[in-house]
């Protein structure tokens, strides 16, 4: 494979490799220093990151609001903190070389307020910023307002162009890349559209090759696409590299850095990657963002897929076709489903799954009595980390989407803190990239190696 030559992003000559950003305290100050300070560009996440006390101990965090709306502003200053903390580590670990980006979701709760309280306490520090789980219209300005750079994290060339029209193309000199995010093997949130498959992924050149065909049509010949989702080897990406159908091209990497030794995620974790098989990773849309996205099937995943399938029409009056009354809960009052579905329910009652949830969708999910307990708990601690969830029917401006909460999804926050904060992984979302089974197949990582940052971003620029 040819040499990989450095590119210009950010306002510096860097290697076209750059650091995912993957949120709630997993790509920290130290792992993105880490990457900037080999060449390339780290992203730390400024989702939910995590901030210290004067002895350098990570600050838990605790709601004492009321009101979802009260926790929901300590939410937006834990976030401000924590971003604020990872960027003077990352600048620190970076050692002048580099570039450092922030990532948020534009679907987080507070993101812009977070972003512009971020950027408000680390000017100089960081140079761009990488924002997708939406369609972040307004990241352009407020990125151009500090004078850093912004990247966008699409799925498709129509995303790309509906942004560039309605806003980006009134300060296109900030635009410092595309992220083109595979929506078929990227971890964590997938952008797939209601037009496309989940089950049958496309070939990502023709889409990346439509973007740039897009982009050079409006002037932006020599803005890179940044390649992300599914990139494990370089060299199964060489005639990207200078074909002019989509170069100029760097390349994004999130589920490597999880196992390198600046990652924060626990041992067990890491463990746990190392033992992965192909089709160990879901794409599935339990999220109570109502995107699909990709994590390690495990039990916390398996619980979610059997809670669903525990799910029936049901209606509290007779009806036409629900008309079998059973009997529910202590009062015994019946609720009606078909005839069909009858014995199937009288199974799960019999087998303990004897709370009865309702849907948004007039369906009813049962599950045991202590799922229903933590399932209510978690809806009503709800601290708005979202700017609207399906779980616990938050709505960042209005208080509430006006639908009844959703029993089938689940807390994000709570489980992405979990498992970022050493529970146990099997019992956890686990987000991971499809690729994520090369971890015991590539030789790099042979006997549990662990690679340092450095050494990984050196492995990656040979092709391997």
């Amino acid at each position: 494979m040819k040499a990989l030559k450095p590119l210009v992003m950010s306002g510096k000559e860097v290697l076209p490799l750059i650091e995912g950003g993957k949120g709630i305290s997993v790509s920290t100050g130290q792992s993105s220093g880490a990457w900037a300070a080999a060449g390339g560009i780290g992203t730390f996440s400024a989702v939910n990151a995590d901030y210290y006390d004067a002895e350098g101990n990570i600050v838990p965090v605790s709601y004492e609001g009321k009101t979802r709306g009260e926790r929901h502003h300590e939410l937006v200053s834990y976030g401000i903190k924590g971003g604020i903390a990872q960027a003077q580590i990352a600048h620190e670990t970076r050692n002048g070389e580099g570039r450092l980006h922030v990532n948020v979701l534009w679907e987080m709760g507070g993101a812009e307020a977070i972003l512009e309280g971020v950027l408000e306490g680390t000017k100089g520090l960081v140079h761009g910023v990488t924002c997708g789980a939406g369609m972040p219209y307004r990241v352009s300005t407020i990125a151009a307002s500090y004078g850093i750079y912004y990247y966008p994290i699409v799925s498709s060339a129509r995303a790309f162009r509906a942004l560039w029209l309605r806003a980006y193309k009134k300060v296109p000199e900030w635009l410092g890349g595309v992220v083109y995010e595979d929506p078929w093997r990227a971890g964590g949130h997938n952008g797939l559209s209601n037009s496309e498959d989940p089950l049958v992924p496309e070939d990502p050149f023709p889409r990346v090759r439509a973007l740039r065909e897009f982009m050079n049509s409006v002037g932006l010949n020599n803005v890179p696409i940044i390649m992300a989702g599914g990139v494990w080897y370089l060299r199964d990406y060489a005639d990207w590299i200078e074909n002019p159908e989509v170069a100029p091209v760097a390349f994004q990497y999130g589920t490597r850095p999880l196992l390198t030794r600046e990652s924060p995620i626990s041992d067990e974790w890491k463990k746990r990657l190392l033992t992965l098989k192909d089709g160990d990773v879901s794409l599935h849309k339990f999220s109570p963002t109502g995107f699909y996205s990709s994590a390690v099937r495990n039990s916390f995943l398996e619980d979610l897929h059997q809670r669903s399938d525990r799910q029936v029409r049901y209606s509290r009056t007779a009806e036409a076709d629900l008309h079998v009354g059973i009997p529910l809960g202590r009062r015994g009052r019946p609720i009606y489903v078909r005839e069909d579905d009858a014995d199937k329910v009288r199974g799960w009652l019999e087998a303990g799954y004897t709370e009865g949830m309702p849907t948004p969708d007039d369906t009813m999910v049962f599950v045991t009595p202590e799922s229903a307990l933590e399932i209510k708990k978690d809806q009503i601690d709800c601290m708005g980390c979202l700017s609207q969830c399906q779980f616990s029917n938050w709505q960042q401006h209005e208080g509430t989407t006006g639908k009844r909460a959703d029993p089938r999804s689940f807390c994000i926050q709570k489980t992405l803190q979990n498992i970022a904060h050493g529970a146990n992984v099997e019992h956890e979302l686990m987000f991971a990239g499809h690729n994520a089974y090369k971890f015991a197949e590539d030789p790099f990582y042979a006997d549990g190696f662990i690679p340092t940052v450095k050494q990984l971003v050196d492995r990656i620029t040979t092709g391997d």
